[in-house]
């Protein structure tokens, strides 16, 4: 029903679980066809999470990647303004 109850109970030996598989359906397996089943959902939420973290450590490189050429751009920006500046004012004195 939810992640946060907790319930204690004493069954009775039994060959089958019920799964809940979302949307409003849950279906019964016998034990060994359920560990298999989840092993297998396992191992590929477990690919899932490492290609989602491979996909992450990319970003944070293109995103550092163009932080740097930001700063580059903004730097060769400030550098051509000083130069446009100086022009000027070497014409301005000279004339």
């Amino acid at each position: 029903l939810n992640d946060t109850l907790f319930a204690e109970a004493e069954l009775e030996d039994t060959d089958t679980v019920y799964l809940w598989l979302g949307a409003n359906v849950m279906l019964s397996y016998k034990i060994p066809a359920a560990i298999t089943l989840l092993t297998s959902k396992l191992e590929a939420a477990q690919t899932s999470l490492d290609h989602t973290v491979e996909d992450l450590e990319f970003l944070r490189e293109q995103l550092t990647i163009m932080e740097v050429n930001t700063a580059r751009v903004y730097n060769w920006d400030v550098k051509r303004r000083r130069e446009r500046r100086e022009r000027e004012e070497a014409s301005k004195g000279t004339q």
